[in-house]
């Protein structure tokens, strides 16, 4: 049972139990466990802190050891955005590819098994899905983590993915509230701005979140984003007007509102974390996420007395960090009833019943990758029947992929193909370098958001000039025309994607 230390006042105790921090280590540090005993109630894992299922399962055990309630939250997007599988690549395609399919059905079943294995880790919350309409195809940190640049899409699949996770006993996180689609700024490195009218985020941006709220998701995040339709002074996670006006009143929204890291630049460089997770709760916000680059006991302890001195200086209504403390322990108890319920919904056999030898529960996720190729076969078409050459034109990862994570088709492509070579190129040389280092074999271009990078339309300008039975795969979104002997969009840069992209080519 849990068992809170009784030295803990109840201020501290709620000033503890709204933070959601990470840590260092594939096992919990002293410090943590300790203060999980005095009222920390949420704890963050990333990639840092996994490396088998089995480990993962035995960390959280140690967890609730300390404390049978703990939140154990992760960022699992599936698709370019894994930390369970941050070493090898995703089981299952993200969001874009899963819009490229447009079965819902296949929305809901991938969930639901994505949830079925972070729930068998002792994982109760998912920051996902991200309910981001792709509505400004320059967006540096969106892209193929959204469902498409639909709204009716976006919100239909939101509203899938919420319900197949969370009949897994995972409780879903719709992210990012009011919507991060309109940017052309990464909110980890400045503040982004959406210069919409409200009425065109009320058509837009609002509409997926309202299909979430309407499927019972128990979490949404906000994001780090200045909307000045909504508040023109404050951002996102720190207005009332959005967070409570909005998204609590306007909405009708009663679950747990998550802010997206707080150690992120658009919030930590303007106000400084403790200043920003003050704000943040008194603007509505219930649970403060901080841990992907803060991950110390320094750093809770910091926003804990920070907290604790907001309310004894007027600055933070007692009431609202008590109500702010209840959300969590009310999502707390939620997967804890939850997870013995908790079944594979009928949905997910037919879903993924359409490959052949695929089986509901294991290969949801390639059956869903393989349905959302588009390959078109251009005028020097050729079959690949030899070992090619894998160029990779690699643009910088964004930080919520990380470049931890391999992506390409290299890997898959030499076990249907032995003696494929592969390397990286990147920059203005990239073309040049990639056919030198070809030589005479056949060369498989690999881009990820060809549309973004001047360096990488280039490149492949000088690859298809010198060789036009070039195969280009692009794993990012699609929104350049189809190039190549043969173009192959995978909408995302999954293992799975990979592996669908590297049968296309050999004719597996």
């Amino acid at each position: 049972m849990t068992t809170i230390a009784s030295g803990t006042d109840t201020l501290t105790r709620d000033a503890l139990a709204v933070l959601q921090p990470g840590f260092t280590g594939t096992s919990a540090p002293s410090w943590l466990l300790r203060r999980l005993g005095e009222g920390l109630a949420s704890v963050g894992l990333f990639g840092r802190n996994i490396a088998t299922p089995a480990q993962v399962a035995a960390l959280t055990a140690q967890l609730r050891a300390e404390r049978d309630d703990v939140l154990v939250a992760i960022d699992e997007e599936g698709g370019d955005v894994t930390r369970l599988e941050v070493r090898t690549g995703s089981s299952f395609p993200g969001n874009h590819a899963l819009g490229a399919v447009d079965d819902t059905a296949l929305t809901e079943a991938v969930a639901h098994e994505l949830g079925r294995r972070l729930a068998a880790c002792g994982v109760n919350l998912n920051w996902a899905p991200s309910a981001d309409i792709n509505s400004n195809v320059d967006n540096p940190v969106i892209g193929v983590r959204s469902f498409g640049a639909d709204t009716s899409l976006v919100a239909r699949h939101t509203a899938a993915y919420v319900s197949g996770l969370q009949s897994a006993g995972v409780a879903a996180c719709t992210k990012h509230f009011p919507g991060h689609g309109d940017t052309a700024v990464d909110s980890h490195h400045a503040m982004p701005r959406i210069d919409a009218e409200l009425a065109v985020l009320e058509s837009r941006e609002l509409v997926p979140f309202r299909a979430a709220i309407e499927a019972g998701t128990r979490a949404v995040m906000s994001a780090h984003i200045l909307v000045p339709a909504l508040d023109p002074v404050h951002p996102a996670t720190l207005s009332r007007r959005i967070l409570t006006g909005l998204l609590r009143e306007e909405l009708r929204y009663d679950g747990l509102i998550v802010t997206d890291g707080m150690e992120m630049q658009a919030i930590s460089a303007t106000y400084g974390i403790e200043r920003g997770s003050v704000l943040a709760i008194a603007a509505g916000a219930d649970a403060i996420c901080v841990g992907g680059g803060l991950s110390d006991e320094p750093t809770v302890l910091r926003l804990r007395d920070a907290l604790v001195a907001a309310v004894r200086s007027g600055d933070l209504p007692e009431e609202r960090l008590a109500d702010a403390a209840a959300r969590v322990r009310a999502l707390a108890a939620w997967t804890a009833s939850t997870t013995r319920s908790a079944s594979t919904p009928s949905s997910a056999g037919s879903a993924a019943g359409s490959g052949a030898g695929s089986d509901a529960r294991t290969d949801v996720g390639l059956v869903a990758a393989r349905r959302a190729l588009k390959v078109t076969r251009g005028a020097h078409f050729a079959p690949v029947t030899e070992a090619p050459y894998v160029a990779a034109l690699t643009p910088v990862a964004n930080i919520a992929v990380g470049d931890e994570t391999p992506w390409g088709v290299a890997a898959e492509l030499r076990r249907l193909l032995p003696g494929t070579e592969t390397g990286s190129f990147t920059g203005e040389r990239a073309g040049a370098e990639a056919l030198a280092a070809a030589g005479s074999r056949r060369v498989v271009a690999v881009v990820r958001d060809a549309h973004r990078h001047t360096w990488m339309a280039e490149a492949l300008d000088i690859l298809l000039a010198a060789r036009p039975d070039t195969v280009v795969v692009e794993m990012g979104v699609p929104q350049s025309p189809p190039r190549g002997a043969l173009h192959i969009a995978t909408h995302g840069a999954a293992r799975v994607c990979g592996l669908a992209a590297a049968e296309a080519i050999a004719g597996a």
